[in-house]
């Protein structure tokens, strides 16, 4: 990197960072913060322990986005302070420094720029993803436990817990249907961009021919709302079935019909749960995971109007990402067209990339 190049990097940074710092308005962030701290010197103020819990969480947030808009604008107000300094004293070494922490730099300006990009009503929520298997049997089903891990092992690597609402298990091999609930700040806000179908091509290693095989799976991720966001269900509007639960959940899982699955019959949405072996508290689990698919669905519907887009099948021509293992390595992402070749290291977790290429294209479309 020549002076020039830098020159026009740091116009480019210096640039989105007046975007950045047009929407994330830290005047107004520093104002709230300061009414906060009002309201908690306020010994009212803690007898409502619902609202003191819902300020606090606001506050948590609050702090963390002004902390990174602040690292953010600092490392590039000194960038550019010690870049004029090093050029006027003609020091060479400063200025190799500072084209040796380009790369930091530019990754500091992509993670605010992430963090302006979840921004949205839910997306600091947790979220409940859901991964059904489309047509093809083992095959999809061994995919949809393939997704299952990657989506555990993403959330392991940036310290979320995951908890098992739903499971069920394939026949030969894999899974038939499952639900988490993916718990972490701004975990709907990344996972949101997975909702839709995955499209996976490789040998199989259930066909003895060794032939290359195509399977499907569907991905849905809803935010897990909180209490106060309305969604009214009527019960004549949902079938309640109980069944025995299966999978790992202990011995006591097949004693008692303690799972619970609820239809919403208006719109054909299906939630399972069978994670306790309370049958009242499975219900109350899948109630809120339905309330949450609802308002998704009444998201996505709104969405689908704005663009005049229908609602997808699973299979052929419908997926959002490919993950191709045979003839050639690679991952590709319909939304941001971009293409990763370390296909291993994605389906072991490491996606925030590909996540965060998905959220900069919708953003720029």
């Amino acid at each position: 990197m020549d002076n020039y190049e830098y020159t026009e990097l740091l116009k480019d940074i210096s640039l989105k960072m007046e975007n950045i710092t047009g929407v994330v308005e830290p005047q107004k962030i520093q104002t709230r913060l300061d009414e906060i701290e009002k309201l908690e010197n306020d010994p009212e103020f803690w007898n409502d322990a619902t609202n003191a819990a819902k300020i606090q969480k606001e506050k948590t947030q609050l702090e963390r986005k002004l902390q990174k808009y602040q690292e953010a604008k600092s490392a590039v107000d000194d960038a550019i302070e010690l870049y004029e300094m090093a050029k006027e004293e003609n020091d060479e070494e400063s200025i190799q420094a500072l084209f040796d922490d380009a790369p930091s730099l530019q990754e500091s300006i992509r993670a605010m720029e992430i963090e302006v990009l979840l921004s949205g009503e839910s997306d600091a929520n947790n979220a409940i993803l859901s991964i059904h298997p489309g047509a093809g049997g083992t095959e999809s089903q061994d995919w949809a436990s393939m997704l299952l891990r990657m989506y555990k092992r993403w959330a392991e690597r940036r310290g979320f817990k995951v908890e098992l609402l739903d499971y069920q298990a394939g026949e030969e091999a894999g899974i038939k249907d499952v639900s988490i609930l993916v718990k972490g700040e701004n975990a709907y806000g990344y996972l949101k961009v997975e909702n839709g179908i995955h499209r996976l091509v490789r040998i199989s290693p259930f066909d003895s021919n060794a032939k290359r095989h195509t399977s499907f799976s569907s991905v849905m991720v809803s935010p897990e709302i909180d209490d106060d966001i309305d969604i009214v269900i009527e019960d004549k509007d949902i079938r309640i079935d109980t069944y025995r639960a299966s999978g790992a959940g202990g011995q006591h899982v097949n004693k008692t019909e303690s799972a619970i699955r609820i239809t919403h019959i208006p719109t054909g949405v299906v939630v399972q749960c069978q994670n306790d072996r309370s049958q009242h508290k499975n219900k109350a689990t899948a109630l809120k995971m339905l309330k949450s698919r609802l308002y998704e669905l009444e998201l996505e519907e709104q969405k689908a109007k704005e663009a005049g887009v229908a609602k997808s099948e699973i299979g052929w021509g419908h997926q959002i990402r490919s993950y191709v293992m045979q003839p050639y390595q690679q991952v590709k992402d319909t939304r941001s067209n971009e293409a990763y070749s370390n296909v291993s290291g994605i389906l072991d977790g490491d996606i925030d990339k590909v996540i965060e290429d998905v959220l900069i294209a919708q953003n720029k479309g």
